[in-house]
């Protein structure tokens, strides 16, 4: 299975759901995926993307304390299928004996979990296909191309995928 690292370039809000959508970009392409996710997991990606320390561990910092407790490591996360518009993932671990460990996992479950570890993100080539990514233009800010890409989307775009 092709796989392709991914980086998140934002977290918005569907302007029809007010569900809140993280957006991945392909590390060698303009390829966008939108993954419509939780507000307590936008909330933990984002609290995590900004840097933002919590008096007491949240969910996912407590996720990545019992992995490395347990004397684990968190390899990366995989976003590998998109099933009846719902998208898949697993947490890729290594355990104690060095064996490796695939968890089943909500994608922003998984990235909260990723960007805590210092961990790759990473998505099937499928999933891109599956998802039809769209492809954003050079040019231009990051805020005006996602802009200009969300702009772009139809009302059967908007919202079609399930957390």
């Amino acid at each position: 299975m092709e796989q392709h690292l991914v980086e998140i370039k934002g977290l918005i809000l569907d302007p029809v759901s007010n569900t809140p959508i993280v957006i991945l970009k392909k590390a060698d392409a303009n390829l966008l995926l939108p993954i419509w996710i939780g507000v307590f997991e936008a909330n933990a990606i984002a609290m995590e993307l900004e840097g933002v320390q919590t008096p007491r561990p949240m969910t996912h910092d407590l996720m990545r304390s019992l992995v490395e407790a347990l004397g684990a490591v968190v390899e990366g996360v995989l976003v590998h299928s998109l099933v009846e518009n719902t998208f898949h993932a697993t947490v890729l671990l290594r355990n104690a004996e060095g064996e490796r460990v695939e968890v089943d996992a909500r994608p922003s479950d998984a990235i909260a979990l990723a960007l805590r570890a210092r961990a790759p993100i990473k998505v099937a080539e499928a999933v891109f296909q599956q998802a039809h990514a769209l492809e954003v233009r050079e040019g231009g800010s990051e805020d005006e191309r996602l802009k200009e890409w969300l702009d772009s989307l139809g009302p059967e775009d908007i919202g079609k995928y399930k957390m």
